[in-house]
């Protein structure tokens, strides 16, 4: 396994892997030209993991400049449980810290138990007590 610096030509292979996986949502904001948007202003800090130099798993991260957060960790079914889910964070977190950003949050639906599993078991700690509100500027609902 190896993990390199995800690119827009990965782009296919991830849009793939995240609409077959349950419990990841695939909205507007997931486009071609929004990913290479989101690439562009987080360079260096969105992984793939390639086993036979095939995408095996993905994860984006970005940063506001005091926090980090990491999207669409995925990695496909039949190469789970072999550690690339906590190789990509691991590796998104040191690019974070190397920047000066020492605190990552990320968003989980709460009827995707087997991504609470993940991140109760790595160390992330359920936080009860913030709620996240938003808003859509959009009449587009999957904004």
């Amino acid at each position: 396994m190896k993990i390199r610096e995800m690119t827009i030509d990965d782009y296919d292979d991830i849009i793939e892997m995240l609409r077959a996986t349950p419990g990841i949502t695939v909205r507007e904001a997931d486009s071609k030209d929004a990913t290479r948007r989101y690439l562009e202003r987080n360079p260096g800090l969105s992984f793939v993991a390639t086993i036979h130099e095939r995408v095996a798993g993905c994860v984006m991260c970005g940063h506001d400049g005091r926090r980090g957060y990491l999207q669409h960790l995925v990695v496909k079914p039949e190469y789970r449980h072999q550690g690339i889910g906590k190789a990509l964070v691991t590796t998104c977190i040191n690019s974070l810290e190397q920047i000066g950003i020492y605190k990552t949050h990320i968003f989980v639906f709460k009827s995707n138990s087997p991504a609470d599993a993940f991140w109760a078991n790595n160390g992330w700690i359920l936080r009860n007590e913030v709620n996240m509100y938003s808003y859509n500027a959009s009449s587009n609902e999957n904004a």
